[in-house]
């Protein structure tokens, strides 16, 4: 059965994550570096680690696994979850694969440098219902594909 892995602090489609997962009665565990308000269901878990830097990351990593399904937009997280053998699916509905994880980690750093040196270059596109729409059918797909293949 397949499992959801959640990088809580700044997910914007936690409901849609409770939705898909009741109707395929997959396990949800929310982690966050402090206390997020989950639905009172037996499916859904809270994991609430401490709030020193990537203790989030680090517990999500530990227990990413072929069974698991982790939703992220950290691309570092996303990297070592998929070494783990785990699928993973930004908040925005486009996964992260190993054929595509390099350039991704490729883009971030050139980012990072770009802000190091003062260009003002922007931050991502505001989420859209496009986004929200892409993710719900994304995480269908993925836990039916998942189900079949189990």
């Amino acid at each position: 059965m397949p499992r959801i892995l959640v990088d809580a602090d700044a997910c914007p489609v936690k409901e849609e994550i409770y939705k898909v997962a009741f109707r395929h009665e997959a396990p949800v565990t929310i982690v966050s570096n402090s206390p997020i308000r989950v639905p009172q269901h037996p499916l859904i878990g809270r994991v609430v680690v401490s709030d020193s830097f990537d203790a989030a990351d680090d517990w999500i990593a530990e227990q990413a696994a072929g069974d698991a399904v982790v939703v992220t937009a950290d691309i570092l997280l996303a990297d070592r979850c998929l070494k783990a053998g785990a699928k993973v699916l930004g908040s925005n509905g486009k996964p992260f694969t190993t054929s595509s994880i390099g350039n991704a980690i490729a883009t971030r750093a050139i980012m990072a440098d770009l802000r190091a040196d003062g260009s003002a270059i922007g931050g991502p596109p505001p989420f859209s219902k496009a986004d929200r729409s892409r993710f719900l059918s994304a995480l269908d797909e993925l836990l039916v594909k998942m189900k079949r293949a189990g």
